[in-house]
């Protein structure tokens, strides 16, 4: 299993996609809606293309039915990080985490083998998204709570990473497993907050469903392919890779959502390139 510079461009676009969807979400008025519509967006693009691709293989239906109770808890975290802070203190948090904890769990689990300069590359690209946050000007009198559900939800990244790139390998073709986990995903959260709030969702979902089907899009583009990823390469090295995403995320919040971009910041962006660099020998 080899990161080769294909698949590297390709995990570089995926997180692309990734940060997209996030200011989608944070760019809205209400953040549990926005997100139960984008997740609930990624159910209605996927089925209808379910009827061209069969379930995958039983042996991965376990990690599968395991994920999707892992995305409910990730949605939840999601909507604390960003009710709690700005996306340009929450969105490196909990991404810069999750690689150090998937390469801890994959070494132990899947027993994967990482070189030394694999090890220094995520620990490069997590310390560097890490400090985007950190050292960027954004500590305030919230951070614990932003820091709290940052940390739940950069655990829940890794277990549910770990999940899926075991279920995606007994799956026989990850376009499959992609595409009925993303029917399977999002509608229970979508169902909760329409359960939680009815009349509002609903309302909501009227107004914004373009939101929805755009950032469901994104978000199962992306993922689908981090998890496509994961059957050529290292987990480790794929997950490090897609959490370049802060990278965009800094940019998009910066001139869209005009959240301030600091010195410190292009100096975390130079850390993650340098680990991207340390990936690839």
């Amino acid at each position: 299993m080899t990161l080769t510079p294909g698949i590297t461009l390709i995990i570089l676009f995926a997180a692309l996609l990734h940060a997209s969807w996030n200011a989608l979400i944070k760019s809205g008025r209400d953040v549990l809606m926005d997100t139960a519509l984008v997740a609930a967006g990624a159910t209605v693009v996927a089925a209808p293309l379910l009827l061209f691709f069969p379930p995958p293989a039983l042996a991965s239906w376990p990690y599968l039915l395991s994920s999707n109770l892992l995305h409910i808890g990730y949605y939840l975290t999601l909507v604390g990080t960003y009710r709690a802070g700005d996306m340009n203190l929450g969105y490196p948090l909990m991404r810069g985490l999750a690689p150090l904890l998937v390469a801890l769990f994959g070494a132990i689990v899947l027993q994967e083998s990482l070189s030394p300069a694999m090890w220094l590359g995520i620990a490069s690209i997590s310390g560097g998204i890490i400090s985007l946050s950190l050292l960027a000007g954004n500590l305030h009198r919230g951070v614990g709570k932003v820091m709290m559900f940052a940390l739940a939800n950069a655990c829940l990244i890794a277990i549910y990473t770990m999940v899926d790139a075991a279920g995606v390998r007994q799956a026989g073709n990850a376009v499959n497993y992609v595409l009925w986990m993303s029917f399977l995903e999002g509608m229970p959260f979508a169902l909760l907050v329409l359960w939680m709030r009815r009349h509002a969702f609903i309302a909501h979902a009227r107004l914004h469903w373009r939101r929805g089907m755009i950032g469901g899009t994104f978000s199962m583009l992306a993922y689908g392919i981090a998890l496509w990823a994961m059957t050529k390469a290292p987990t480790a090295a794929v997950a490090s890779l897609r959490e370049t995403s802060v990278i965009f995320a800094a940019f998009i919040s910066a001139f869209l959502l005009k959240e301030k971009l600091t010195a410190t910041r292009w100096l975390g962006a130079a850390m993650i390139l340098g680990g991207i660099v340390a990936l690839r020998q």
